[in-house]
Formats: C-alpha cells, structure tokens, sequence
C-alpha cells in the first residue's frame, strides 16, 4: 500500500488471497448478531476497512459492504481466540495516531488515516508492537470479507462479486455463457443456496 488506494489496486492484490480461503474461510454465519466490538472499536475497524476499500464511483465501501460484520461474526466464532489480540490491536491503532497524527484515527482525513496505515504496513509505526502483521491480518479479513461468500456476513448485496464481476456458484453454464467476449449475468445467489445476510 503505497500512494493513493483504489479499488483497482484493492482487485489486483486480492490474487494473493486464494479462492479457497475467500469460499470457505469460516463456519457459515447462520444469523445477524450484535457485534463483538465497542462502539470505540467499531468505528476505528470501519475506519480502517474503509480506506483499504473506498467507496467511490464503481461501488460502496468495505463497510457498507459487509465486511466489518464478517469481521464481528468470525472473532464470535472461530476466530475467538485471536479476539483479544485483534481489539488490542485496535486500540494499539488508535494510540499510535493520536500521537503521531494528534487525532483518534476515525476523525482523521483519508490522507492522514492512510499516513497511519502507510506507516504500519511498512513497519514504521512507532511505538506500535507488530504494527505491520495487525496491518496484514486486518487487510486480509478485509478481502475474505469483501470477497467471500455472503453466507459468511460479508460481501452484502454481493457488491465484491460485482465489483470484481464475478458471476455467482452455477452447477453449469451454458454454450453462450463460454463464448468469448460473451458478459455472464450474475446469479447473485450464495453457493449455499440463499441470499446470504444483507
């Protein structure tokens, strides 16, 4: 993460997630439930998600898309144990821009919040213990959240897979759907069935 994020640079770094891990990355979230976070934390982590997708002209942003309610969901259930860790890093977050930006990192303009991050990514964030790897694990829940199957509690309104226009699970296709140059319409169905959690 270097310069200005897009949604363009977002899309080519998202290769580095495998599929496997953006299907089938937690236990299916069977319902809504109320966030494992403050309302301190919570802003802070929509923050965060919010300038690693933006919202802009080609869709909404990670947190509009769902991805801090994956998030929520995977820390109250298999991610449970690295619960305390994360919220630590969190409020480590925080800590650090207050001292080297003068503001809680959720009221900071995108240009300072990516200073923030710029700093973390590359380990240059004093102060903060393994500023760089909360840095690559939030980014990465990112992704899954953004990308993955919305059975899981992100990617609502599977604005990822259109963003990214990726189709939908299909059992088949047809010989036109093969065809070269031919634009497939979204299914926009979970591949397990339902709607996923919108």
């Amino acid at each position: 993460m270097a310069g200005e994020l897009t949604r363009r640079s977002v899309i080519a770094s998202a290769a580095i997630v495998p599929v496997a891990a953006l299907s089938s990355a937690s236990q299916p979230a069977q319902a809504a439930e109320p966030s494992v976070f403050s309302p301190a934390q919570l802003r802070i982590l929509t923050a965060f998600v919010d300038r690693i997708v933006p919202r802009d002209e080609l869709g909404p942003s990670a947190s509009e898309s769902g991805v801090t309610n994956y998030i929520s969901l995977s820390m109250a259930d298999y991610l449970a144990g690295e619960k305390a860790a994360f919220m630590d890093g969190l409020e480590a977050m925080d800590a650090f821009a207050r001292r080297s930006q003068d503001r809680a990192f959720a009221e900071l303009s995108p240009e300072k919040q990516d200073a923030v991050l710029i700093a973390m990514e590359s380990g240059n964030a004093t102060g903060f213990a393994n500023a760089q790897g909360f840095f690559i694990r939030v980014r990465r829940l990112t992704l899954e959240g953004m990308f993955g199957d919305p059975h899981y509690g992100g990617n609502k309104n599977f604005a990822g897979w259109d963003l990214i226009r990726y189709p939908g699970p299909r059992m088949a296709t047809s010989a036109d759907d093969q065809k070269m140059g031919v634009e497939i319409k979204p299914v926009h169905r979970s591949a397990y069935g339902a709607d996923g959690h919108h």
